[in-house]
Order: C-alpha cells, then structure tokens, then sequence
C-alpha cells in the first residue's frame, strides 16, 4: 500500500477531550498576556497531560520573544498530536519568526512543520521545511538528529509517490543512525525503510527491516511502538502473498491501537485488514472495514488514506454490488484527482538534486541577467549578517565553554577533596566550628551541592527546585548562597556537574555504553547529552573516550 508510511510514523491522534479543555485555554490565555507565569501555567498543563516529560519552569526574565517561541512551537506539536493540523500550522509558522537563523532548535520546527504539511497534503511545502531541516541538522553533524529529520524528508517523499528518492534518503538516515546508541530511532527508521521497499514492491526487503524494528521494539518494551512495527511487518506479509500471516497480526493490533487511542494507526490497520481479507476472496468480510477506515480518514481530513479506503470499497464491491462499486470508484477518482495534481509531482521532483539525482533546471538567461544585480547584493547583504550573527553566537558560546570550563576544575578539586574530608552537614559543620572561614564555608557548601545534586541524578530528581529543598533552603536563597560561592547561576553551576562527571565516566569506565552514561549523568536520553557534551568538550562523547 502506497502512501500510509508517514502518517504511520509521525501522527498519534490521541484526542484527549480533558486535557485538551485544559491545555487549549491557557494558550489562549498566554495569546492574551503573554508573560512568564502564564507561560509556565501552559508548559504545566503539558506536563499533567502527559505530553512533555520533564517540568518546564522559565525565569522571570525570559524575554517575550522566547516565551512566544517556545509556547508556540509545543501548541502546534500539542494541536497536531490532536489532529487540528490547521492551527498546527497557524502556531509553527508564528514560532519559526522567533527562531533566531542561528539557533539549533530551528529544525525541530522546521521539521514539525514538514509533518503538518504532509497532513494537509501540500507536499511541496512539506518537502521545503522537512530539506531546510536536514541542511540546518548536517550543519551541526549530530547524527542521531540527522537521521531524525531525514527519515522525515524520506516520509514525504514517500507521500508524494517519489519512492526510489524515498529509498536514497532512508538508507542515508539508516547509516547516520548506526553511528550512534539510540535503539528507538532505529528501531523508527527502520520501520520507515520496511515501508519505503514495501512501496517499491520489494518485500523481501522490507519484510527483514520490519522484523529487526519489531524485536528492538520488544526489547526495549514499548508496547505502542511494537504495535506499529507489526503493522508495517504486516504490510510487507500483504506484499509476499502471505496474507493469512498477514491477517493474523492485523486482527491482533487493532485492539492496541483502539486501546490507546491511535486512532490514525487504528484505521490505517482497518485498511489493511480489510486488503488481507480481499486477496483470500473474502470480499464481504473485507468491506466493513473498509467502510470504517474511509469514515475515520474522512474526519481526519487524511485524504490520501481515505483514496486507499474507497479503492478497497470499489474492489470488494465488484463481484458483489456492482452499483455500489460504481459508487466507489467515481469517489476514488474524484480525491485522487483533488490530490495530487501535475503540480505537486513537478515541485517534489526539483527536490530531487539535492541527493544526486539530478540538476535543477537552469532558470531563464533574460530573467537571471535581469535580476543579478540584486541577487549578488543581497547574497553579500545576507553574508555579512550571517557572518555577523556567527561571530555573536561563536564568541557567546566560547564565553560559555571557558566559563564551564573553569567550573569543572573547580569541581574536579572538590570532588578530590570531598573524597578524604569527612561528610558533615552543612548545617553541623557550621554550628559546631563557628570560627570557620567564609572560603571554607562556601567550599562545604559548594561539595554539599555537589552531593545533592549527583544523589539526584539516581532518581531523576535534580531540578533548582529540589535541591533548594534538600538543601533547607528557599530557592532564592539558594541562587543567591551559589553565586556568591561559585559566580554562577545554578544551571550553569548543575550543567558543569554533569559535564565534569560525563569526563569521569567515560575516562575511567570505557566499557561503559554512552546511554549509560548520560542517564548516571542525568540525561534522558543520549542524543541530548551528546548535544550538550559536544557544545562543552568540542568533540562528541566517544571521540572524547578515543583521544582519551
């Protein structure tokens, strides 16, 4: 089945009607006042949703225009989980304007919006944000978030009919993704690669690349997850005429995805159940589920699966009801040709030359002579802004290193230190030995952060807040006790922790698997603790454990 793939991978309609009354009012709210307390009410009704992991809390002097961007960017991650692609758009479009070109985070929401543009079925426009994301991501050469964006650009290609492009992409994406410890991506990746050879009528490929998905899936226990590499393991069964295997597994997910609520999953499996049953004859079982499919992908808006639907419907009707087939394939007709139009192909296939495929076609000689002038002085104009916000970003950034730097030696020395001193209460120490230097003092404060904050670490429990707490202290008493020992603020001062620990692990246990050593480092997940050792050491975590 052509054109399932995307929407498969990338679309969890959950339809949560509780949270949504909670969640939709504070962005409203926020649009209205657009301050710190109502940007951190928004981030905590995501939270009590279930939609984001970790508290989010901005100081109170975040500017509007990063408040706006982030609350922005995650309503239209919440409003397309819920399948509003429309105010999706509406929210990422108004994020990306507060984006500064320089920022890496730029093609997180250039890639949302690549998705919402395949939910609305402008390809074009799809394939333009899902490109301008892999370039921003080959800028920064992590290849965990390369493999990311450009299993999204592979996608929409497959979307768009453009299959053996889609085949090029994903075995890049697939090579970038090797390089790395994440087992959920590739387990991602390769799920899209399974639909990718399932399209080109390759099955014998595909079918391996969804059975490697499946068993890291199950190794890792992800059961939603797992249902979706089945239904792509079944889509490959379909395509190697195994189709009572194929039935099987269809009728034991369905349950899953209607559990869950993955509703778009859900009918994208009917549609598939509905063919296994076709191809054993069995057209008056298979129209049920045809009819159910094309019902949810029409209040979806999903037009390109609702094509799929209609087409099984006419199919099935054929022998049976031929009025009924006639029906069905008059509507099949009328959304194919609403869909993809002679335009839509010519504009993805421009896309093309990027991956080698070939040259785009060389504009108009009196039209380019015309404007060339303008052309090169807006290329210098757009040069030295560039250069300039590189200068401010780099030198911003050096600042940043060294001071962390500084940091981490500090804390290198009180970790040695805290090894032969005797661990008192901070509390005890100062009320037994009242004669105490205030430099010792700041320095058993100092180890005792140091302490709290590594304890944290375990149980996941690490943020200002908690520590402050652990510390008996008010959170402004204790940024205000850090800066004055340390002259940084407490992210800085934790973010250091982290880094000088991360240098110890990897030094000292080179066993020691890299997503091991993010989360005894506090990280959830390793591609954002390589992202953040490599801004600090300059090199990324196994480099590092290789020079070392």
């Amino acid at each position: 089945m052509k054109n399932l793939i995307l929407c498969l991978l990338l679309s969890c309609c959950c339809w949560q009607a509780n949270a949504q009354d909670r969640v939709i009012p504070t962005l409203e709210q926020f649009n209205k006042k657009p301050d710190v307390a109502t940007a951190n009410r928004f981030f905590d009704e995501l939270l009590k949703a279930e939609f984001i992991d970790e508290k989010t809390t901005f100081p109170n002097n975040t500017p509007t225009d990063s408040l706006q961007q982030q609350v922005w960017f995650w309503s239209a991650e919440w409003l397309y989980d819920q399948g509003q692609f429309k105010e999706a758009e509406r929210y990422a479009l108004d994020a990306l304007k507060k984006y500064h070109p320089a920022n890496p985070d730029k093609a997180d929401c250039l890639n949302t919006l690549g998705c919402i543009y395949v939910r609305l079925s402008d390809f074009k426009q799809a394939a333009n944000y899902a490109r301008q994301s892999v370039d921003l991501e080959m800028k920064g050469g992590d290849h965990d978030r390369i493999a990311s964006s450009m299993n999204t650009l592979a996608g929409i290609y497959m979307a768009g009919y453009q299959a053996k492009e889609a085949e090029q992409i994903i075995l890049q994406a697939i090579d970038h993704i090797n390089q790395v410890d994440n087992p959920g991506r590739k387990a991602i990746i390769l799920g899209m690669a399974s639909e990718i050879y399932h399209t080109l009528g390759d099955d014998s490929k595909a079918l391996p690349y969804a059975e490697q998905a499946v068993d890291i899936e199950r190794q890792l226990g992800r059961k939603p997850k797992l249902t979706i590499r089945l239904s792509q393991k079944g889509s490959a069964l379909l395509g190697l005429h195994r189709y009572k295997e194929a039935e099987d597994i269809y009728r034991q997910i369905l349950p899953e995805f209607k559990e869950t609520g993955d509703w778009h999953s859900y009918a994208i499996a009917l549609n598939r159940l509905g063919m296994a049953l076709l191809c054993q004859k069995r057209q008056q079982e298979a129209i049920p589920y045809y009819r159910q499919a094309a019902d949810l992908f029409s209040k979806m808006g999903d037009l390109y699966n609702e094509i799929h639907a209609h087409r099984g419907l006419y199919e099935s009707y054929w022998d049976l009801n031929p009025d009924s087939a006639k029906i069905e394939l008059d509507y099949f007709d009328l959304l194919k040709d609403s869909l993809y139009t002679h335009a839509t192909a010519e504009a993805l296939s421009r896309y093309n030359a990027e991956f080698g495929n070939e040259q785009l076609q060389q504009e108009n000689e009196e039209v380019r002579s015309a404007h060339r002038r303008t052309i090169i002085t807006a290329i210098i104009v757009l040069l030295i802004v560039i250069a300039l916000a590189w200068i401010i970003v780099y030198n911003t950034r050096q600042r940043e290193k060294r001071r962390i730097e500084a940091l981490m030696q500090e804390i290198s020395l009180l970790r040695a230190k805290m090894d032969v001193v005797p661990q008192v209460p901070e509390e005890e120490t100062m009320a037994e030995t009242p004669t105490v230097s205030e430099t010792n003092e700041e320095r058993l404060f100092l180890m005792r952060v140091i302490e709290v904050v590594n304890d944290g670490f375990a149980d996941r429990q690490w943020s200002v807040e908690v520590i402050a707490s652990k510390l008996n202290m008010s959170v402004q008493t204790f940024r205000r006790r850090l800066m004055a020992a340390a002259g940084e603020s407490p992210k800085a001062f934790i973010s250091a922790i982290q880094m000088e620990k991360a240098g110890k692990l990897l030094t000292e246990h080179p066993d020691m698997p890299i997503v091991d050593v993010a989360f005894k480092c506090g990280f959830d997940e390793a591609s954002s603790f390589t992202h953040t050792f490599k801004r600090i050491y300059g090199i990324t975590p196994s480099q590092y454990r290789e020079k070392q």
